[in-house]
């Protein structure tokens, strides 16, 4: 399955449900408390993050997605910091506040990265479904999916008139269940319990075979668009009516935190369909993001950059040879990390030791470098007759495998200044005798700000010279 990043920003999404402050004192412990045997914290931080449905809605935020939320508070500080929290990540809050009852806090105390308590507070709401529901009804116009992230609290309580709202418009509606009747959710494009949740509905399933057949038959009662079981260490699997079910492995590397691992998949599975993309390729791209968040401590949103830069692994342009597409991207994503770009280029026919030895020294220049070479075309042109020696796939795979050089590109035109222009390198390097001003390209980089530098050549290597070598020896 090939995977792209999606255009995040034209993916307009609402999210509908039980918002919460996650709030985290973290400090140090040195001593056991002469009270009772208990870790006494000294308390150095404290960190408020959204939780819940507010998580969601930051997730779509972070990926770069218009972000709209839903979803009902008290009246007191945490719901100021819910809002001002959400407000600065670009999440367009709209809160039904309730008096007299406490926005839903849970506080978890942190030592040396470990959760040792955790204390809910929270009621559950008096929600006037009524009026959310027309707050969701006016919103619905500006969005592609609508989003409802159920934990049970009270926010929900019209499932069936938020799902029918959205419906009228032909938006799809991705819900997060929970509790012991799905069939709140009854007509949902699509549902992502977790496997416990899917058992409680199902029954315990012995196998896959019998995970698919019991959600078939889950989809047919409820008039599912598709159910997504996730199910942590083994992944996750897709069902959907007429379809052969799709399993996917799990992606995390290292699990850390589990915490809000369901809010990252299906904020990115919302973004991504908002976007456009079909369904199997927003979930694989949900299972990158939940690979990457599960390595984060407490609730953590995954960052544009971070889903690229999985999504440039998983289609092999993490380096390497690339189209100038994928180029592109690969720099978006270095870019975003801080990273220096560095750029040169040549025909680099047969490669020897001067092209190592001026690579890595081009490397030196930067954090990145791309390796622009000429297609076969244009080196017969420069070189003449009986060149290249090598074709240009041939050569751009023996480029990509040195340690100095992160992508190769080719070129179809004598120079690489149209090229250039794309990449926007943050220095040009070229290897010669000859002045910076005489640098092809060298105006273009100026131009913008960029530097041109000149290494000085390696002695006694030359692509010409073994050339001219073996033809006399023939």
């Amino acid at each position: 399955m090939k995977l792209s990043m999606p255009r995040f920003d034209q993916a307009p999404v609402l999210v509908v449900g039980d918002v919460m402050l996650d709030r985290y004192w973290h400090g140090g412990t040195s001593r056991i408390s002469p009270e009772a045997p208990v870790p006494v914290v000294k308390v150095e931080q404290i960190e408020d993050r959204p939780g819940g449905a507010a998580n969601v809605a930051l997730n779509i935020a972070a990926l770069g997605a218009p972000a709209l939320l839903v979803g009902v508070t008290g009246r007191d500080e945490a719901a100021h910091s819910l809002a001002d929290s959400l407000h600065a990540a670009g999440v367009q809050a709209h809160f039904q506040r309730i008096d007299e009852q406490p926005t839903i806090v849970k506080l978890r105390v942190m030592s040396r990265h470990q959760q040792l308590l955790r204390m809910d507070f929270e009621e559950p709401f008096n929600t006037d479904a009524e009026a959310l529901a027309e707050d969701v009804d006016g919103l619905l116009a500006g969005v592609k999916v609508l989003v409802l992230s159920d934990y049970g609290k009270g926010a929900l309580k019209n499932h069936q008139a938020l799902i029918q709202l959205a419906r009228a418009r032909g938006i799809p509606v991705l819900a997060d269940p929970k509790g012991k009747d799905f069939s709140i959710y009854r007509g949902a494009s699509l549902i992502t319990p977790n496997l416990s949740e899917f058992e409680a509905i199902v029954g315990h399933c012995q196998d896959e075979a019998e995970l698919v057949a019991k959600g078939a038959r889950l989809m047919n009662e409820l008039e599912l668009g598709a159910l997504l079981v996730t199910r942590g260490e083994h992944g996750m699997t897709l069902l959907r009516p007429e379809h052969p079910a799709l399993h996917l492995p799990a992606r995390a590397r290292e699990v850390f935190d589990v915490t809000g691992a369901g809010d990252t998949v299906i904020s990115t599975l919302a973004a991504s369909i908002a976007a456009g993309e079909e369904l199997p390729q927003a979930v694989a791209l949900a299972n990158l993001a939940a690979g990457i968040v599960v390595g984060k401590l407490g609730t953590a949103a995954i960052s544009a950059p971070e889903l690229r830069r999985a999504v440039q692994r998983e289609e092999g342009s993490e380096r390497g040879v690339v189209s100038v597409e994928q180029l592109l991207l690969a720099l978006e994503d270095a870019r975003a990390h801080g990273e220096k770009i560095v750029f040169t280029n040549g025909c680099f026919d047969i490669l020897h030791a001067g092209h190592v030895t001026y690579l890595e020294q081009a490397r030196a220049q930067g954090d990145r470098l791309v390796l622009a070479v000429n297609d076969d075309a244009s080196v017969a042109r420069l070189k003449g007759p009986g060149r290249p020696i090598n074709a240009v796939d041939r050569r751009m795979a023996v480029l990509a495998g040195l340690g100095a050089v992160d992508w190769v590109v080719s070129f179809a035109e004598d120079t690489p200044e149209n090229l250039l222009r794309q990449v926007k390198p943050d220095v040009l390097v070229k290897g010669g005798d000859y002045g910076i001003d005489q640098v092809v390209g060298a105006d273009i980089v100026r131009a913008y700000g960029g530097e041109v530098r000149v290494l000085g050549l390696v002695e006694n290597s030359s692509t010409t010279a073994i050339v001219e070598k073996i033809r006399g020896q023939d």
